[in-house]
């Protein structure tokens, strides 16, 4: 009897092991709901997204490569004006350019916090950083539309609306960004990579371009794809300051839009189910779409960086 109590006592869990089975359940259930809400992100965008094609039989070729959009209106063939490509162009476009201006910038910003005045660069540029990246998308586009526009519109003459208005206050945007992963990548060198190359006779600027900017390159890559994801999406500041044209941009200089922008406009002033709505709804996938890509982008960037 007594050896029946000591061996119900041994296998009784005793309360650690069951407030930690308590907590891999909490643990499992939200990853589980995590998983669940962005499968269901992704069945209703798509959902939506595709009606425009298998609902109201619009051709997913000309839905890509057409650049009129007008949904409401039937063209001259008897069918609805829905071309995308010029929101999609002037959504690469702003994406691509910012993505280049800033470039430059955040890699010199990092190196001069990094490597060059490492004791005191980083207690002024740190605080502009952050300072930058807590400041709401509305006075980014507030500032581009008082200050850019004006600036664009006088020394290169148009209205100031475009995709160089847009690319400028994405480069702002985008900047603190990659500047920060930037900084995270050149701090995840070892040191003594550059003990050894200055053991080898090296000087500190060949040791930081050829040694530990190299490096460092997949987090670099990481950090400017990320800016490019977030550029990519931005809706707000982009509308105000890009012209909200769709029509396809002949320059830089003229008003343009992107995917974001049109949604913004266009979203709240259809009904839901129509043709036009569910156009709105195909440019939302695109996006989807986009944002999976670069997701898939950075982890193969950090799949490659880490067989280094």
């Amino acid at each position: 009897m007594e050896e029946d109590k000591i061996r119900a006592a041994m296998l009784r869990k005793s309360r650690a092991a069951r407030i930690e089975q308590r907590g891999r359940a909490i643990s499992f259930a939200c990853i589980a709901l995590i998983v669940l809400v962005v499968v269901a992100i992704f069945y209703f965008v798509a959902s939506k997204g595709l009606a425009t094609f298998y609902q109201n039989k619009v051709n997913l070729w000309d839905f890509l490569s057409k650049t009129s959009w007008s949904p409401s209106t039937t063209g001259p063939h008897g069918k609805p004006e829905v071309g995308a490509l010029p929101m999609i162009v002037g959504s690469f476009g702003v994406t691509f350019l910012a993505a280049i201006i800033a470039t430059p910038f955040a890699i010199g910003a990092a190196l001069f916090m990094t490597e060059i005045a490492t004791k005191w660069g980083a207690k002024i540029l740190q605080p502009v950083i952050d300072l930058l990246v807590g400041i709401p998308s509305v006075v980014y586009g507030f500032i581009g539309l008082s200050v850019v526009v004006p600036a664009i519109r006088n020394v290169f003459g148009g209205t100031g609306f475009g995709i160089l208005a847009g690319t400028f206050v994405l480069f702002i945007m985008i900047l603190p960004t990659v500047t920060s992963m930037t900084v995270d990548a050149i701090h995840a060198v070892p040191s003594y990579y550059r003990s050894a190359s200055a053991a080898l006779g090296a000087t500190r600027w060949q040791t930081t371009s050829r040694v530990v900017l190299r490096a460092a390159v997949p987090g670099i890559l990481t950090g400017i794809v990320f800016g490019m994801a977030r550029a990519f999406g931005e809706a707000l500041a982009v509308q105000m300051v890009i012209g909200n044209a769709a029509m396809l941009p002949k320059d830089l200089i003229s008003p343009a839009s992107t995917l974001t922008s049109v949604l913004t406009s266009g979203i709240g002033n259809t009904v839901m189910g129509s043709l036009e709505n569910n156009a709105l709804w195909s440019l939302a996938l695109i996006l989807l779409l986009m944002s999976l890509a670069f997701n898939l982008v950075i982890r193969w960037i950090g799949k490659r960086g880490a067989l280094k």
